[in-house]
């Protein structure tokens, strides 16, 4: 049995304090908890991040969808970078709230994941570990603009799922060659994926699609690491 929730989230930012809604799914006795952000043109609504959800909390996950300020605003262009790092900072310490004394995963579809590492790396929250659905490294067509400078510094375990028809990871050998610079990171391809991981000629429903991908999270939370002992 799951139930959920929905909640608001208050983010601290320069302008003042604003809130944010957030649906926080919970199954019965979880063993650990995801903050899972949604991506730059969809909200935490998505059938996408539903699917994912589903899978992780059939699997005792609690999870958390949260929407970034802008989103909550009606806008469709994300704000400021600092804005959503620290709306990353009160989701993750809301979730500690709501589930103590339990490890705590960020999760991101795209924008939301790239977000999530830059909270990271600024020091703003300390996950168990990061998942990033479709890291966007570079702008379609653009491979010299990658974002991954602060990836290597990241010390937490890492996981990149990407789609080998993804144009944001294109060519694939810039996305091996940043992972492989990091100290605890794990590349999955999801062949003939896109950057939603659709695969041509399948039309899959999109929470059908964030399923699968949530079984694979799910199976890659549950492995050790050499940053995470097993319990």
């Amino acid at each position: 049995m799951t139930s959920l929730r929905t909640e608001r989230i208050t983010v601290e930012l320069p302008r003042g304090t604003v809130d944010v809604t957030a649906f926080l799914t919970l199954p019965d006795a979880p063993r650990g908890a995801v903050a899972l952000a949604h991506g730059a043109g969809a909200g935490p609504e998505h059938p996408f991040l539903v699917g994912v959800t589903d899978a992780l909390t059939r699997r005792g996950l609690a999870v958390l969808r949260f929407a970034f300020p802008y989103r909550e605003a009606g806008r469709r262009m994300p704000g400021p970078a600092s804005h959503a790092t620290v709306t990353w900072r009160a989701a993750m310490a809301a979730l500690a709230d709501w589930c103590p004394a339990m490890p705590i995963f960020a999760a991101g579809k795209s924008y939301g994941g790239r977000m999530a590492s830059l909270a990271v790396s600024s020091g703003l929250i300390d996950p168990a570990a990061l998942v990033y659905l479709g890291y966007p490294l570079h702008p379609p067509g653009e491979p010299e603009k990658e974002r991954a400078d602060h990836l290597p510094a990241i010390v937490q375990p890492q996981l990149f799922l990407s789609g080998t028809r993804d144009p944001f990871v294109e060519p694939h050998d810039a996305l091996e060659r940043v992972v492989a610079s990091c100290p605890d990171a794990t590349l999955r391809w999801v062949p003939d994926g896109n950057h939603s991981f659709e695969v041509a000629g399948r039309g899959r429903p999109a929470d059908e699609v964030g399923g699968g991908i949530g079984d694979i999270v799910a199976e890659w939370l549950d492995r050790p690491s050499p940053q995470r002992p097993e319990a």
